[in-house]
């Protein structure tokens, strides 16, 4: 899968770009601020519906107007000539509207048509953030695994936030009161919960345990001092051990939500459910949050997204790869390791500030970038 041209307008500092692209290294260079990291910026949105780097779309949209437009033409791949026009258009306080093949389809719709893998300075959240970073991790590449899961994710969470509402109601921290027929109604969300967090925890178990020797094979081939990688599913609903069948997990959350519901009214939150679970990431038996070093953050963050690529491709999804600034945070060998990564990819995408970070054996086409404007290409150029 490659991008053969990527069009924005409005969209952070850019009024207008209309770029050409080809299948292999594309490099964009640019000073700090000028808006290169802008240009992947817009890729992962059009893959995920969500930016790597802000949880609100206001930001996304160029200062002073009301909407901006992301619109690319997605190659099959190199030996398939089949393609698809996608775009996007994200409106400030309206829902966004998206369009395949010129024709108006709901922005779920779009989900599947560009997978990406994104490595940026950000991902060091993943192992030392909160448990929402790891769970937003998780799910994008289950999302990438099996683009349906977008919207019975879009549909827990609407379904979390009702029952969030009438509990807090129930227990009496809301000004709004519960009326009758509130416990009849938490039956009815409550079935909503264990039926849609039931898909989502079998997919994500199943992409935790198919994601673990892929893990720990990269990290021992990147990181300075040999220590052994692990990653596990944590929940306080369900025993992750138990299966990874859809029925089984469905069944235990079923049991949760009975033993848990006193609680949940008391305290006014959903306590039982795939919002509360958390990735586990350990270095030689001891958690990277809290015991790892920067260089042993690093490493094990970019472990994950190179496992997540070779995931990806085991299923026979070649995801464009984006490398949003990072070759500036990575030593000679993990720059070595990256590259080699970039040649199984039939796209990668890279954003440096100066040239001079980019690893001596990577041939590219360089774009330059300056405030608002996006020069070039040109062919090999160093």
């Amino acid at each position: 899968m490659f991008l053969s041209n990527l069009r924005l307008a409005d969209f952070r500092s850019y009024e207008s770009v209309d770029l050409s692209l080809s299948p292999g290294k594309t490099v964009f260079v640019g000073a700090n601020g000028h808006g290169k990291t802008n240009l992947v910026e817009a890729v992962h949105y059009l893959a995920t519906l969500g930016s790597h780097r802000v949880s609100a779309d206001g930001p996304l949209i160029r200062f002073g107007q009301d909407q901006a437009l992301v619109s690319a033409r997605v190659q099959a791949g190199l030996d398939d000539d089949r393609s698809l026009a996608v775009a996007i258009e994200i409106r400030g306080g309206q829902a966004n509207k998206a369009q395949l093949n010129r024709a108006p389809v709901r922005p779920r719709a779009i989900v599947g048509a560009v997978r990406v893998i994104c490595f940026a300075p950000e991902d060091l959240a993943i192992v030392r953030g909160d448990p929402a970073e790891r769970r937003r991790f998780i799910d994008e590449l289950v999302i990438s695994r099996w683009p349906r899961l977008s919207g019975v994710k879009a549909e827990y969470e609407r379904a979390l936030k009702q029952k969030t509402t009438l509990l807090k109601a129930l227990s009496g921290r809301s000004v709004r009161r519960a009326g009758t027929g509130a416990e009849e109604t938490l039956d009815v969300w409550d079935e909503a919960i264990q039926s849609l967090g039931a898909e989502i925890i079998a997919a994500r178990l199943r992409t935790v345990l198919d994601l673990t020797p892929l893990v720990a094979t990269h990290y021992d081939q990147i990181a300075p001092v040999v220590s052994a990688a692990a990653i596990s599913y944590q929940s306080s609903s369900i025993e992750p051990e138990l299966g990874l069948d859809v029925s089984d997990v469905r069944e235990q959350l079923a049991q949760s939500l009975v033993r848990r519901r006193a609680d949940e009214i008391t305290r006014g939150v959903c306590l039982v459910g795939p919002h509360r679970d958390d990735i586990a990431c350990a270095l030689g038996g001891w958690p990277v949050k809290g015991y790892a070093s920067h260089g042993e953050g690093w490493s094990y963050a970019l472990a994950l997204r190179l496992a997540s690529l070779g995931l990806l491709q085991d299923d026979g999804i070649q995801p464009i790869l984006i490398l949003d600034d990072v070759f500036a945070e990575l030593d000679d060998q993990r720059r070595h390791r990256v590259v080699t990564a970039m040649d199984s990819v039939e796209q990668t995408l890279v954003t440096v500030a100066v040239k001079g970070d980019l690893p001596a054996n990577l041939e590219a086409m360089i774009f330059s970038v300056s405030p608002g404007k996006v020069t070039g290409p040109i062919q090999g150029e160093r």
